[in-house]
Formats: C-alpha cells, structure tokens, sequence
C-alpha cells in the first residue's frame, strides 16, 4: 500500500490555540466506502473551536476541522457517487480538514458543480448544510411560510449571513441579532428584514414590538447560555426554539415545566450530522444548497483567509468574536 505524506493541524490535549500544531502524517489508500482528496482550501468553523477547547469531547490526539473542498485522488471499493479527479467538497464526521491530504468516508462528500469556486465550497458546506437543515427541516408546527417572524442570533456570522439570504429568498422575515452596530448592517445588506444590537437594545422588548406583541414562530440560536431564556420569551405560543451552537457556554439544565408557562413552546438541540448521516439526505440537502449558491440566492461571504500554519491566528481571532462572513485555510 502506498503512503504520501501531508501537513496536518493537530492537537495532544485540550487548551487554548497554543495546543494546534503542525504535523506530518501518513496517508495511505482508501479501504471499502473512502476515497483519498487533496484539498484546495478549508474551512474555519466554532465547532472547530468546542473540539479544541474540550467542550465536545473526543480521543486524543485529533486532527481537526470539519469542511473542505479539493480533488478526488483515489476511490476505494464500493463508492459510486465520486470519481478520480472530480472536484468536490464536503461537512463530515470524524474531524480532520485541517491538513493538505486525507482518506475519510465518501458518504458525506459531494461532487462540486463546476461554478462554485474551491474557495467558495471549503466555506460554505458546513454553514450552507446548518442553515439548510435549520430553515428547511428544523420547523414549528405547522411549518414556515412567507412573512412569517423567525430571530436569529449571530446574524452576521457565517452561518447567518446565510441564514439573512435565505430566509428572504423564502420570504420570511428574519429578525436578527448581533453584537455591534456595524454587524447589524451587515446582516441587513444580506437580507435580515430587521437587526438588534444585543449590547445596546434589549432583545427581547425589540422582538415583541417589531411582531406587534405576538413573537416569533422560531428562534435559531448559537450563541447559547446567554441567550437562551430571553430567546424563549420571544416565541409565540407553540414556537420553536433550536439551540443548535454554544459561543457563549453551555445552555443550563431546563425545567421543563417551564415551557409550559411560556406558551407550549417546543426545544429542540438539533446537529447537522444526523440529518447527514446518510448519503441521500446528505446529497439532497446538498443539492438544495448548490441551487441557492448558483441561482445567486445565497452570495458566500468570505471575509477571512489564513494559511494553514496560521491557524492559531484564526482560532483567536473566531473566537474572539472578531470575524465577520466566513473564514477559510489556504493550503
């Protein structure tokens, strides 16, 4: 069996960025259901950040990073959906992007069409796939229809900007949040028919005034610990709230009884990987995703690049708050 040799970002222990280093590995052929891929770009994700700092546990040591995009080298025994030399791009389980070259499981990699840039699909399978899955399959009763109120947190991260796009190509009326005024317009010039800048404004006083007191038919919520109990109080009556990231810490234990006290409302913590855990979903949320990038529906902002030996910078700079769109690793 033959072995190339790649650059790998990998950490020994759970830390701050200080912990990721640059390694050589061993990559050797892919077995039954992988193919091999050289990447051309990757992509920069807070899961990222929770895999690193030891709030999603996992062995050690770990190669890190969940989304890239590059070329088919090599398909092992059984996959049909891949062939040498396509371009593609993928959002997967197990971790592991962060590197120049890598075997890992074909059912979550998609051919990439021909106008979406290597650049553009490293940034945008992982953000495009959540928003998918989160405005598209993660509902409240009776589903979303045009004009209908949802908040959403982060807004003018990468997954937002999205998220803004989206919602008003399906008419919705997205009310998003974020943390300056300069992210707040930014979010309005990607779609957000309204903003609120939470460190200013009081969120949830907004929301009922913007929904002339009746509140929203959905939260879609990253941030997570600071934000969870005033997003309830902005629901409607048999609302959905989906707490789908932590930025800012773990959500606290819920009484339940407490949902019944604000209305019947639902609580969902949905993740991207079951809803991609088989290769049809998988595709045919991709494909709903290819559609809204090239009908030019959804535009994937770019805002950050680092190189992949830079990506201590990048880790600090995300979590921090300073980043804006999306980031991604040039190899």
């Amino acid at each position: 069996m033959s072995q190339q040799t790649s650059r790998a970002i990998r950490i020994d222990q759970n830390g701050g960025p200080e912990e990721l280093k640059l390694v050589e590995v061993q990559v050797g052929e892919p077995g039954p259901g992988e193919i091999r891929i050289r990447h051309k770009a990757v992509g920069l994700n807070f899961i990222d950040i929770y895999q690193r700092d030891g709030l999603y546990k996992l062995p050690m040591p770990l190669q890190l990073g969940m989304e890239a995009s590059g070329v088919i080298e090599a398909v092992g025994e059984g996959v049909t959906h891949l062939k040498v030399g396509d371009r593609a791009a993928y959002a997967s389980q197990p971790p592991g992007s962060y590197c120049d070259l890598r075997v890992m499981p074909a059912k979550t990699v998609c051919k990439l069409p021909d106008e979406i840039s290597f650049e553009t699909g490293a940034a945008m399978m992982l953000k495009g796939l959540t928003v998918q899955y989160l405005l598209k399959r993660t509902q409240p009763q009776g589903g979303l229809k045009a004009g209908d109120f949802v908040l959403f947190h982060a807004a003018a991260g990468g997954v937002g900007l999205i998220a803004c796009q989206w919602a008003k190509a399906m008419g919705l009326q997205l009310i998003g949040t974020a943390g300056s005024d300069a992210k707040c317009e930014l979010a309005k010039a990607n779609g957000a028919s309204f903003v609120i800048n939470y460190n200013t404004e009081d969120f949830v006083a907004r929301v009922k005034e913007i929904t002339g007191g009746k509140g929203v038919k959905a939260v879609y919520d990253s941030v997570g610990k600071d934000t969870f109990l005033k997003s309830l109080d902005c629901l409607r009556p048999f609302g959905l709230m989906a707490v789908f990231g932590n930025a800012s810490g773990k959500v606290d234990p819920v009484d339940v009884n407490m949902l019944a006290a604000k209305g019947s409302v639902y609580v969902t913590r949905p993740t991207l990987f079951t809803h991609i855990a088989t290769r049809e979903t998988t595709q045919m949320m991709a494909d709903d995703l290819f559609d809204a990038v090239t009908s030019g529906k959804v535009k994937i902002q770019i805002d950050q690049t680092f190189k992949l030996e830079d990506v201590r910078q990048a880790h600090t700079a995300l979590e921090a708050r300073k980043t804006t769109g999306c980031t991604i690793l040039t190899l």
